[in-house]
């Protein structure tokens, strides 16, 4: 008989100790250390009485058919996945709370069962009650999804055993599901992996698409241990502003497509509704010339995007001035600031500055430095920046203007939304044709300095 044998898992990064302590050594988190229970082999049993079979092996030229695609019927879904879910692959979203990864899935659930597949949808948190009436308010009542509330595991694969051919499995959330062949409690770094391996097993020998939700904790990171984020196929991160009504479902990790794809949502009374211009939403409350707003052209996946960047430049009254930032990296707009007054004579020492990235969109390519750039200098010299212009460009630390990728792709969804002119790097080919857009191009960046000195 198995021995029982006591050990301390760290719930934050799965690091197992010998004992009880405060803080965790290997990520330094406090409070984190749960003591679990797991069985051990007593001395002399060996570990495994089976003896393993040779495999087949293949080779790398062997042909293979693309894998086939489940479509979700939601484009904005279908556009991150790499084309829809695929038979036997295993999806994690992670998000905040209330961001609406529940409702998103519900949705998904009931498009695939209205369009004639199979969908069941297993609730750990809700009562069916109130799954129901989610569905009436989103006016899904009428989809034949199959639900359950259950957070057992053997019950859980007990009911898919016997429903194999269904075509989608919702797992909400995988932090609730528990093993009762396990003597921790739900949600410890033992049961989410336990869970997780399990499910993963019986929908890649099912070939079922298997959506886990995914709790998240105060640092943005899905909850437990980093292994399950490897042992799924796609990793997918809900974003957004509780403020703002888009949302942006983001790839950070998928098997069967790229990787820096989003979809863009809008959260409505039915629900989520697909955004399918996004530059459109993002500029749709754009008024009249204002100092420190530029619209920066971006590229998200394959998808062009443009965004307006607004930043505020105002004397300090504290000894230590502000720099505050919302949607961008607060490391790179420190590397901006040092540019500006270092390589362009901007005395911006004594000044507070903000900086925010309108409608909840987070950027993370170097294509924005310039917009940022300009958006600084522009609220600093008071000088607006016409509305009609687009900006994008990297800037180096020696105050030049670097090209970026796709350029052509930027100023093409410029042209389309009506924008007359551009301001971009000076090094870099772009397919200018007569009478399209005006082009401002730029090698350094004391040159956007000096133009907006002269207008003010």
């Amino acid at each position: 008989m198995a021995k029982l044998k006591n050990s301390f898992v760290c719930q934050n990064c799965g690091a197992v100790h010998s004992q009880w302590n405060g803080r965790c050594n290997a990520c330094d988190e406090w409070n984190t250390i749960v003591e679990e229970v797991t069985s051990q082999a007593p001395p002399g049993v060996p570990k495994s009485v089976h003896k393993g079979k040779v495999l087949g092996l293949e080779t790398l030229r062997q042909a293979s058919d693309e894998a086939p695609r489940v479509p979700t019927r939601i484009a904005e879904l279908d556009r991150v996945t790499g084309g829809g879910l695929v038979p036997g692959s295993a999806l994690l979203i992670g998000g905040e709370p209330g961001i609406g990864k529940s409702t998103l899935l519900l949705q998904v659930a009931a498009a695939i069962a209205s369009g004639g597949g199979s969908a069941l949808y297993f609730s750990g948190e809700e009562a069916a009650a109130q799954v129901r009436l989610r569905a009436a308010r989103l006016g899904l009542g009428d989809a034949p999804v199959g639900l359950a509330c259950e957070t057992n595991l053997a019950n859980i694969l007990s009911t898919l055993g016997k429903n194999k051919n269904a075509n989608l499995v919702v797992i909400d959330s995988i932090q609730t599901i528990w093993s009762d062949s396990l003597e921790s409690a739900p949600g410890t770094v033992a049961q989410v992996r336990a869970a997780t391996q399990a499910l993963i097993r019986h929908a890649k020998a099912s070939s079922t698409a298997l959506l886990l939700v995914g709790h998240v904790t105060k640092d943005g990171q899905i909850a437990g241990p980093k292994v399950v984020e490897h042992m799924v196929d796609t990793v997918l991160y809900f974003e957004g502003d509780r403020g703002q009504p888009f949302r942006i479902l983001r790839a950070v990790k998928n098997r069967f497509g790229a990787t820096d794809e989003i979809g863009v949502f809008e959260m409505a009374e039915q629900g989520l509704q697909e955004v399918a211009n996004p530059s459109e939403l993002f500029l749709g409350e754009r008024g009249t010339d204002s100092p420190g707003a530029v619209v920066f052209a971006g590229v998200e996946g394959t998808r062009p995007i443009l965004v307006e960047i607004q930043a505020l430049v105002t004397r300090s009254t504290l000894g230590t001035p502000r720099r505050a930032v919302v949607g961008w990296d607060n490391s790179r707009l420190s590397m901006v600031l040092a540019v500006l007054q270092a390589r362009c004579g901007l005395n911006l020492a004594g000044h507070d500055v903000y900086l925010n990235i309108a409608g909840g969109l987070k950027i993370a390519e170097p294509a924005a430095d310039l917009a940022a750039a300009a958006a600084l200098a522009s609220s600093h010299l008071s000088v607006a920046v016409p509305l009609d212009t687009v900006v994008f460009g990297e800037i180096s630390l020696s105050g030049g203007v670097r090209a970026v990728s796709h350029a052509n792709m930027r100023l093409k969804e410029a042209q389309k939304l009506g924008f007359k002119s551009a301001i971009l790097p000076a090094s870099g080919d772009v397919e200018q044709k007569r009478g399209l857009i005006a082009l401002k191009r730029l090698d350094r960046l004391q040159q956007l300095v000096e133009h907006f000195a002269r207008e003010a």
